[in-house]
């Protein structure tokens, strides 16, 4: 069914307006055909972003929050800490322990070789790591 979605939906974009919203959602699903399709052959892979969407809904309550992080690169470094916490969670590792690990770690001349072992789902498999948190 999939393998024919993807013709039809050519077919039809061919027939409508291109400035119509169901022309713009054909399009922005043709553009991302390969990830959209790439469950078919990963069964690791959910057929939809529900779980992630559930996840980061609790920084979406406290988006007006970025609103006083008082500059753009000050709201992107907020993005980046809120990204990174939310994703500490989701490998089972608790953030903070996992923050004050990770800048110590980097303070005290962590290798940038080996930036790689500080990430969150390196760091919830490393057993010296978990151990210091």
């Amino acid at each position: 069914m999939l393998d024919a979605l993807e013709p039809w939906l050519r077919g039809k974009l061919g027939l409508i307006s291109q400035k119509s919203k169901l022309a713009e959602a054909i399009r922005y699903a043709l553009v991302r055909w390969d990830g959209l399709s790439h469950f078919v052959d990963d069964g690791r892979i959910e057929i939809d972003s529900n779980v992630v969407e559930r996840a980061i809904r609790p920084l979406a309550l406290t988006r007006k929050n970025a609103l006083f992080a008082g500059s753009d690169r000050g709201g992107e470094h907020w993005a980046v800490i809120a990204s990174l916490a939310e994703t500490c969670k989701l490998c089972g590792v608790d953030p903070q322990a996992y923050l004050a690990d990770v800048l110590s770690r980097i303070v005290t001349g962590h290798l940038n070789t080996r930036i790689d072992d500080l990430l969150p789902w390196a760091y919830a498999t490393t057993p010296d790591l978990k151990a210091v948190a």
